[in-house]
C-alpha cells in the first residue's frame, strides 16, 4: 500500500514494473483531445487486489513473449464528470474516435458512462503486446500508435467494431481478442462485452464505492 493513497490502493509499478503503462487520459492523445480532470500523472493506480491479479496475468503471458499494456486503471469521479460534461458540448463525429456517432449521443449510445466502474479502482483497460515491441498495423479507429497486437480496433474506438464478439473481424484480431479475454478470465477478471479492452476484477473490494482522489506519481 502507498501511504499517500487510500487504504487498499497501490500504484501498479510497485507491484509489477514489467506491465507497460500507456495512460491516455493524462495526455492529449485521447478522445477528449486534452488531459482529463484528475489525471496529474500518467500512472496506473488500482486496488491492491486488482494489481496483484493483473500481475498474475502478466506472469502467465510472459512465457509466450507477451506483455500487458494498460491504457486506464483507476479513474477519478471528477474525470468521469468531466467526460460527461464534454459530451454535452456537442459536435460532429470524430473520424478517429467515434466515426459514426455525434458527440452528444455518446452517453445515450453507451460509449461514455455517466458513472464508471473505473472509479471503484478494480477496472482496467488493457491490451496485449509483444515483449519485443513489434507493432501492430495502424488501426482505423481509436488509439492508432500503441505497440499492441492487432485487436481490430484501437482502445477507445466508440463503434460497434469494438464489441468483444463483433463479426466480421480479421482472423488475427478475433484470435487476439479471445486470447486477451481468456488470459484475463483466468486471472479473475470479467470482460465488458461492449469493449474488448475493458475488464473488472471479480469480487472487487469496493463494489459500491466510487473514489475521487487524483492520479499522481507519488
Amino acid at each position: 500500500m502507498s501511504a499517500d493513497l487510500p487504504a487498499g490502493f497501490v500504484r501498479l509499478a510497485d507491484i509489477d514494473r514489467t506491465i507497460r503503462q500507456d495512460i491516455r487520459y493524462a495526455r492529449t492523445d485521447n478522445f477528449l483531445h486534452r488531459k482529463a480532470a484528475g489525471y496529474d500523472a500518467p500512472v496506473c493506480i488500482l486496488t491492491g487486489r486488482a494489481a496483484e491479479a493483473l500481475s498474475g496475468v502478466q506472469k502467465a503471458i510472459a512465457a509466450e513473449g507477451l506483455t500487458l499494456v494498460v491504457f486506464d486503471c483507476y479513474r477519478p469521479a471528477r474525470a468521469v464528470s468531466d467526460m460527461g460534461e464534454w459530451t454535452g458540448e456537442g459536435g460532429p463525429p470524430d473520424p478517429q474516435w467515434y466515426p459514426t456517432v455525434k458527440r452528444k449521443d455518446l452517453i445515450a449510445k453507451g460509449y461514455v458512462g455517466e458513472l464508471s466502474t473505473h472509479s471503484r479502482g478494480s477496472t482496467v483497460d488493457v491490451a496485449i503486446a509483444r515483449a519485443d515491441r513489434k507493432t501492430a498495423p495502424k488501426q482505423a479507429c481509436g488509439v492508432s500508435d500503441a505497440e499492441t497486437l492487432d485487436f481490430g480496433t484501437g482502445f477507445d474506438c466508440f463503434d460497434p467494431m469494438s464489441e468483444t464478439a463483433h463479426r466480421p473481424l480479421a482472423e488475427a484480431a478475433t484470435a487476439n481478442r479471445k486470447r486477451l479475454v481468456e488470459a484475463m478470465r483466468a486471472g479473475g477478471f470479467r470482460n465488458y462485452a461492449r469493449e474488448w479492452w475493458h475488464f473488472t476484477l471479480e469480487n472487487e473490494p469496493f463494489p459500491k464505492q466510487r473514489f475521487d482522489f487524483a492520479v499522481t506519481a507519488d
